[in-house]
């Protein structure tokens, strides 16, 4: 992978349930049209924190896996599978399941109830891990925020580093980091040390443009489902030079970010707010996540048109006129 390449946005998608909190594959096909023809994203997080991964039974996310992929054959230009779990043999399942359904990559988070008390015993898991389906290129998923791990991830590429050095006990389709952390100096120095050889994806929304001043290679996140055509924009700007037209749109999307934080929306309210905004009906989230009862996602839809951050929906090119 020629790491210097700006890969571009990546939604992490949410999972789509049924009134009674059961996977609903019947609308991927819609949200995938949606993503490219509306958003203009084209590269897809499966099954992460956005997608209640971890809150999902091992067949349920092979089922998602399999459909996301199915549904984006030959549209999205990437599939990304998140195969992590508390348990590594589920997780070296759902790696080698990945495998199986051609996934593009996989990518996965360290045990956060059980969890790992040193960087070698995480490098030795995600080696396991990444080990099941050694042919595809694998991903560490960086979020102290929810793991409770805090070890600098320059740390963990040093240990990763001396393994492979070891007669590769590392996976050599190592691709990167997910770096969904806002330790800025722990990621700039990854890529100062690492950039030539890996590729690094920021996941804090809110802070891309100065992750990719630091050049991080693409942005995975949930607000790209339905910010993604405002955050390419700002990120076309910065590439062409316009480094004060980028920094304009980047205090706009703050703007709205921090507009929803304020108002009490977590991810559950996200997924809402995108079934508002796409037309599309993802349903409720599953316990133990619930959705704030007191949000008025009307207004919040109304600052996203303030803001011209609010793109209607566009007609998929390929459906056809019943």
């Amino acid at each position: 992978m020629a790491t210097q390449e700006f890969l571009g946005l990546v939604a992490a998608t949410f999972t789509p349930m049924t009134k009674d909190s059961d996977i609903n594959l019947s609308v991927i096909g819609r949200y995938v049209d949606y993503l490219i023809h509306t958003q203009g994203v084209k590269k897809i997080f499966v099954n992460g924190t956005t997608g209640e991964g971890i809150s999902l039974s091992v067949q349920e996310r092979k089922l998602l896996a399999e459909e996301w992929i199915k549904q984006g054959k030959g549209k999205m230009d990437e599939v990304i599978v998140h195969v992590g779990s508390s348990s590594l043999r589920e997780a070296q399942e759902l790696a080698r399941h990945a495998a199986t359904i051609q996934a593009d990559a996989i990518c996965a988070i360290s045990p956060s109830f059980l969890k790992p008390t040193s960087v070698g015993a995480l490098v030795a898991y995600l080696n396991e891990v990444a080990s099941a389906a050694p042919e595809v290129p694998f991903y560490y998923y960086h979020i102290p925020s929810l793991t409770g791990l805090n070890f600098r991830v320059e740390d963990i590429l040093d240990e990763m580093k001396k393994r492979s050095s070891n007669k590769g006990v590392l996976n050599p389709k190592f691709r990167g980091v997910k770096f969904t952390g806002l330790d800025l100096l722990d990621f700039g120095q990854c890529i100062h040390r690492y950039g030539q050889e890996l590729s690094f994806l920021y996941g804090v929304d809110e802070q891309l443009l100065s992750a990719v001043v630091l050049r991080a290679n693409g942005a995975v996140g949930s607000t790209y489902n339905f910010l993604g055509k405002a955050v390419g924009a700002m990120l076309s700007d910065f590439q062409k030079g316009d480094f004060r037209s980028a920094q304009d749109k980047q205090f706009l999307i703050q703007e709205f970010i921090s507009y929803l934080f304020h108002q009490g929306l977590g991810l559950a309210d996200f997924k809402r707010l995108m079934s508002l905004v796409s037309n599309i009906d993802l349903g409720l989230p599953r316990l133990p996540m619930q959705i704030n009862e007191t949000v008025n996602l009307a207004s919040a839809l109304d600052k996203m048109k303030a803001l011209g951050l609010y793109v209607a929906p566009q007609a998929s090119k390929t459906s056809s006129t019943p």
